[in-house]
């Protein structure tokens, strides 16, 4: 079990690469909707994003765990892991189910940063959450896979060489069970765009690249297919529990970056001839955001524990991400009211943070559905849906 003071040279070395990124950098990246290519090569070169690739392919060979302090830090820093923590869990489906050739092929070039798998896509229109209804197929065709349908929430295509795609293979009115019948590609990027698949951008609040994908006719190469035919839902759900742990880990790191805030600007901050944070109407929402983010980051610990260990974790890796999601919500909520008015001004951060934090009650899997997973999983509940 860690702690926010365990690991500190991995965190001291973290802390140093982002301090060359201060908070003008982030800024003047979210007010252009760019994308820190700066901050990302950085981190790419420093080797962070390479922590779960084994030193046989050029990686750092560590655990969940470590992964998690690294995602944590990056947050705690003002900065925004969403930029590319993709590459952290979608590296991983490549990493279990992929063929030897295919690790041996793209997994030193990832390590390297000369190639980028940030992008996975499975969400639809028609589908959401419900993943077994998708109707995106790949149909084979010779020595091709053809692809056709549509994705929507597909983040960091633009910045990504890689993308795993989950297309249905089998007909669900075929299969003797609606998790069968899907399978996952690995598509290059560089080949597929404007060559059968679209990318259409979606605007949103945050300074997060998500697109819309259209497929028409592309042609995948036979050898592309990640793991089992038909198994690619299996094999998602495989990678599910090190994303949910990621998440909350990115989670703790802005509650703490907002509680280091707002507990700065308490103790600066006077009106009526005394601090702010005398009154315990604006000391006591922080004091509560500190409860709530040191009890998520013990849970997410455990989760990235029992990970690292083989061992089953999908219940904790699930509360993990919702406890660390509600908790920095409300430490984003308590600095903002606790700088008042600033808490508006861009100059600050708090506005920008709190946007980029409240993505997570949704995303990457909204709170219904961990409750509804913990009802039925954990607590032998009759399944609601």
């Amino acid at each position: 079990m860690i702690g926010p003071r365990d690991h500190g040279e991995l965190r001291d070395a973290l802390r140093a690469l982002c301090a060359g990124f201060p908070p003008e950098y982030h800024r003047r990246i979210d007010r252009e909707a760019g994308y820190p290519e700066e901050f990302v090569a950085a981190l790419t070169r420093e080797g962070w994003l390479a922590a779960l690739i084994p030193e046989e392919f050029g990686g750092a060979g560590l655990g969940l765990t470590e992964a998690c302090v690294i995602m944590e830090e990056i947050n705690r820093s003002g900065a925004n892991a969403g930029f590319c923590h993709g590459q952290m869990y979608n590296m991983g489906t490549l990493l279990r189910h992929g063929s030897e050739a295919q690790k041996a092929h793209w997994l030193p070039r990832i390590a390297s940063g000369e190639i980028r798998l940030q992008s996975m896509a499975v969400t639809e229109p028609g589908a959401g959450t419900d993943t077994t209804r998708i109707r995106t197929t790949a149909r084979k065709q010779g020595d091709r896979w053809i692809v056709d349908g549509q994705k929507v929430w597909i983040s960091r295509v633009q910045h990504s060489e890689l993308m795993v795609l989950l297309a249905r293979t089998t007909p669900l009115a075929e299969v003797e069970r609606k998790s069968l019948g899907m399978t996952l590609f690995l598509v290059d990027l560089r080949d597929a765009v404007g060559s059968g698949l679209t990318v259409k951008p979606i605007e949103n609040m945050v300074n997060h690249e998500t697109n819309e994908l259209f497929f028409d006719g592309l042609e995948l190469p036979e050898d592309c297919v990640i793991g089992e035919i038909g198994q690619g839902f299996r094999h998602v759900l495989d990678g599910l529990n090190a994303e949910r742990a990621l998440i909350a880990a990115e989670c703790i790191g802005d509650g703490r970056w907002f509680i280091d805030r707002g507990t700065a600007y308490a103790k600066e901050r006077e009106v009526f001839g005394r601090p702010i944070g005398q009154n315990q109407g604006v000391a006591f929402p922080l004091a509560e955001a500190h409860v709530e983010i040191e009890a998520a980051d013990l849970m997410t610990r455990k989760a990235a524990a029992l990970f690292d260990a083989g061992e089953p974790c999908g219940a904790e890796a699930n509360m993990a991400k919702y406890l660390a999601a509600k908790a920095s919500w409300e430490a984003a909520n308590a600095c903002l009211q606790t700088h008042g008015g600033f808490g508006f001004a861009a100059d600050y951060d708090v506005e920008r943070k709190f946007r980029e934090t409240r993505l997570y009650q949704v995303a990457p899997i909204s709170t219904n559905l961990i409750l509804s997973h913990v009802a039925e999983h954990v607590l032998g509940l009759p399944r609601s849906f």
